[in-house]
């Protein structure tokens, strides 16, 4: 078993493994062994698609169907299979079945390829109905890896290896096959015998690419959680892989996944919370292996276990992590230089303020590198303004009930603003001098 404790998106505070990755050979675990991440794989996918949504070549909204025209074929008894989209995939709420057809884990017998799967759509089928309840689904990412290849016209593993993988130097991160320099740094899978503390080796398993394929080890993975934890640190710096506000979309947990409220579903990732932490994870599982990576944006900390057997690999890696936290001390604020409000955003900060429906003072200012709205009397409420075409107009920004509205910004002749149309309420403006100030 390997394992890694991680502080902040640079530092490793530790790396280390245990025990054997071949017992026939004894050959010791190190972070640099290899191990099946299994459905951890997923995360990558979804990343794949994000970048293809970012680069507008598809939208998480559309449907299936739209990209796998077999699909048309395929069983769904509750609503037409245009309500299976790309977003209910993503988020495992899409009702899809479990797993492709034929599938049976104890020989195991599994079918990893998209294109055989949807040669018989007839035996694909929607369980639930769409957005119902969530329901994991590996079929779903399997054809999710199938529209990333048709979209970019660039085959799955590849357009993961060159989009994704290279630019963040995971050079120890592939599907199979894998090249031989790779394939000598493999940790050997292994179950439990019944009834007997002996371990037996398991069997090679059928390929497999978008929902679980991937071999990687520690140190690789400790740079795509860091890669995840930099979306947290300062304004959104351009990246070759995914912008962090779209790595912020995938980790914001989109419905609740049990009655305890503990634990939740977003784009790839999951959240489970435990004292008072919210822990982004996610874990994985073929014969011979189960793997589980998690980390905490609020602390900057993660942690990677990655285990050649069965074991709680998500409950190790939480309690690895909290350690982390615990030798790493509590963080030094970041120091970062105010960005400086636009000029063309100047004129419009101050005071508004609305006389009838209660009355209401909205307080418009630049802070952190955004737009938004505040309540002085209520810190914890915000409502950022995206810009549009025109200087005027903007649009509220996600994370609050008014998003997607326009917000509408009114001038005199001379280019005074004089009030803001916020959705479908007027606020007159309170304060303004020649020099633009705001109080």
């Amino acid at each position: 078993m390997a394992q890694t404790l991680m502080c902040g998106p640079v530092q490793v505070l530790s790396r280390a493994g245990a025990g054997f990755a071949d017992l026939s050979t004894q050959v010791a675990s190190d972070p640099g062994t290899l191990y099946r991440i299994a459905s951890i794989t997923k995360t990558f996918t979804g990343a794949a698609v994000m970048q293809l949504r970012d680069a507008g070549r598809l939208d998480l909204g559309d449907p299936a169907v739209k990209y796998l025209p077999e699909l048309r074929a395929a069983v769904s008894p509750f609503t037409a299979i245009e309500a299976v989209t790309i977003r209910r995939m993503l988020c495992h709420e899409s009702g899809l079945a479990a797993e492709p057809p034929g599938t049976d884990w104890s020989g195991p017998v599994y079918q990893g390829d998209p294109k055989v799967t949807l040669a018989r759509p007839v035996d694909i089928a929607v369980m639930l109905p769409p957005n119902a309840q969530h329901k994991y689904s590996d079929l779903a990412y399997q054809l999710l890896g199938e529209i990333v290849t048709r979209v970019s016209a660039v085959p799955y593993d590849r357009y993961v290896r060159e989009l994704i993988l290279d630019p963040l130097g995971m050079s120890a991160t592939g599907f199979e096959p894998l090249g031989t320099l790779l394939l000598s740094r493999r940790a050997a899978g292994y179950s439990m015998r019944p009834f007997s503390d002996e371990l037996d080796l398991e069997p090679a398993f059928p390929p497999v690419w978008a929902e679980g394929g991937l071999w990687s080890c520690v140190q690789d993975l400790a740079r795509w959680i860091s890669f995840q934890l930099r979306a947290y640190t300062g304004a959104d710096a351009p990246s070759p892989v995914l912008a962090a506000a779209s790595l912020r979309e995938m980790h914001k947990p989109r419905y609740l996944a049990d009655d305890d409220w503990t634990s939740a579903w977003g784009i790839s990732w999951y959240t489970n919370r435990q004292d008072d932490v919210s822990w982004i994870q996610h874990s994985g599982g073929l014969p011979g292996f189960t793997t589980s990576v998690c980390f905490d944006p609020r602390q900057q900390v993660g942690a990677i276990v990655l285990h050649n057997g069965t074991s709680f690999t998500a409950e190790v890696a939480q309690q690895l992590a909290v350690t982390a936290c615990r030798l790493a001390g509590p963080a030094l604020p970041a120091v970062a230089v105010s960005v400086p409000a636009p000029a063309r955003y100047r004129p419009l900060l101050g005071l508004y303020a609305r006389a009838g429906l209660g009355g209401g003072v909205l307080s418009l200012q630049w802070r952190e590198g955004e737009l938004a709205f505040l309540i002085p009397e209520i810190p914890s409420w915000q409502l950022t303004l995206e810009p549009t075409s025109d200087p005027d107009v903007f649009v509220a920004g996600p994370g609050s009930d008014l998003a997607g509205e326009n917000v509408i910004f009114r001038r005199r002749n001379d280019g005074h603003v004089t009030s803001v149309l916020l959705v479908q309420a007027t606020y007159l403006r309170q304060d303004h001098d020649s020099r633009n100030r705001t109080i």
